[in-house]
């Protein structure tokens, strides 16, 4: 291979276009006051004028700017290490018991929100299946965009393509994600709006906040040095990817008992093939805290003296995965399957109607669950529902600028409770696409598991006891 050759400088030259995107939607975010005001993160508007430039180049020139298929891998892999950095760090105990209970309930109404959008989205596309042949089970990917952002849309819409014939799922999933941040976008607005003509909210929409930095923010006590025989960032880097290798060498040895042969695995081993290589980053977290347990330990024998996870560094990290994924994510769109009217109306019908019935449903529930910090609840369970965690803090940010409530608690400690009470869900996305019977028994249950949740998250206020 020539260095010269184009093969040697395509992913560098991707990587640039998406870094070049974000800058400019950030400049363009702070010279234009209305995009400021529209509380559109960057990488997603850096993403929406990527996917224009692209479609431009492709018209004008007959020549894509870029590879769909790299934009996929770092989507895919962006969501997987993020989550295995933000396992990494060290969660230090809550003293004044603020997380207790406030954490379990946001697990639920997390969870309340993907069934919600799971059976509005699912009774949407099954109703096109019968009408116009669409994919009946393209409804669940309503709360895997909505609910759990780009990367994991990217994985269950490209499934639901290669396993279930899904045509043109990968960008189905994808779209789903992108509408969702701007759903975010324009709920938040609106509801923010509606403070400030309630005197509940002064401030300028889109307006920086500056950060109050002490040495403490970006170093604790016993940390290795910043710059040594190793520099103190690649260490943090390494123990993100050795955790992340440690889940792909555990999924590979799954996926080799389930299809030995390499050729596919089918019936309910290739349900669960296509589930493990879906939740990949499931698997990274497991593994980031399996390491992070393991030098724990070896610090109590005395064999590890020192601290070698710093936690800003690992947000930092995650921050830079999940920016990367989202502009990835949304450049990566195939902007041809909205020519076809089974992809676009059950698409635009399942973003529209998710989008109002997310809003109102943790209108509803924020009120009568988080009364001492509605508002603020709303706003970062409404932004997280729709958009990704990030979008919630930009969302609660606005309203809580030091974060002073329980909401921002809420949004680091509710993920045990999200994933024990949302794994049933999660098991039947592998299931609803093997047929229209199994997308209309997927439906049944998430509507019957909505109803129980709700029992759970409401038990306050169904089984209060009237006082004397």
């Amino acid at each position: 291979m020539n260095l010269w050759e184009g093969e040697v400088w395509s992913f560098i030259i991707t990587l640039a276009l998406l870094f070049g995107a974000m800058i400019a939607a950030n400049t363009l975010r702070n010279l234009c006051r209305p995009i400021r005001q529209a509380l559109i993160p960057s990488s997603v508007l850096g993403g929406f004028l990527l996917l224009a430039a692209n479609y431009i180049s492709k018209t004008a020139f007959h020549r894509p700017l870029y590879s769909t298929g790299i934009l996929e891998i770092l989507t895919y892999h962006g969501l997987g290490l993020g989550f295995a950095a933000l396992a990494l760090r060290r969660v230090n105990k809550k003293t004044d018991g603020r997380s207790k209970t406030g954490a379990f309930d946001s697990g639920v109404a997390v969870v309340n929100g993907y069934l919600l959008q799971a059976v509005l989205g699912l009774a949407v596309t099954i109703v096109c299946f019968y009408l116009l042949g669409s994919f009946a089970a393209s409804g669940v990917l309503l709360p895997m965009g909505y609910g759990q952002g780009p990367g994991q849309a990217y994985n269950w819409g490209h499934t639901y393509e290669v396993q279930w014939g899904f045509v043109n799922g990968t960008s189905f999933g994808l779209a789903v994600a992108a509408m969702g941040f701007v759903s975010a976008s324009v709920g938040g607005v609106i509801y923010l709006n509606w403070l400030r003509r309630k005197g509940l909210f002064h401030g300028e929409l889109g307006s920086d906040v500056s950060d109050e930095l002490t040495v403490a923010t970006f170093t604790e006590e016993n940390e290795i040095p910043i710059s040594e025989s190793m520099d103190k960032f690649t260490v943090q880097v390494a123990l993100v990817f050795i955790a992340y290798t440690l889940a792909y060498l555990f999924m590979k040895t799954v996926n080799n008992l389930l299809d030995p042969a390499g050729v596919g695995a089918k019936g309910l081993a290739g349900t669960v093939q296509g589930m493990i290589w879906g939740f990949q980053f499931l698997f990274g977290t497991l593994f980031a805290m399996l390491l992070k347990g393991v030098m724990n330990f070896l610090k109590k024998k005395g064999i590890m003296h020192r601290e070698y996870t710093n936690n800003f560094m690992q947000n930092r990290i995650a921050g830079f995965m999940f920016d990367l994924m989202v502009v990835a994510s949304i450049a990566s769109i195939d902007l041809s399957a909205f020519r076809d009217h089974r992809f676009v109306l059950p698409l635009s019908i399942i973003c529209v109607l998710g989008a109002v019935a997310t809003y109102f449903y943790l209108r509803f529930i924020c009120k009568r669950v988080f009364p001492r910090y509605e508002h603020e609840a709303f706003l970062s369970l409404y932004g997280m529902q729709t958009g990704t965690a990030s979008t919630g803090v930009i969302l609660l940010r606005e309203l809580d600028p030091k974060f002073e409530t329980q909401a921002s608690d809420n949004l680091v400690y509710h993920m045990p409770w999200a994933i024990l009470f949302g794994a049933p869900m999660f098991l039947l996305v592998g299931v609803a696409p093997q047929g229209i019977g199994k997308a209309w028994m997927v439906m049944g249950v998430c509507a019957g598991l909505f109803a129980v949740f709700n029992v759970i998250l409401l038990r306050k206020t169904l089984f209060k006891k009237k006082k004397k």
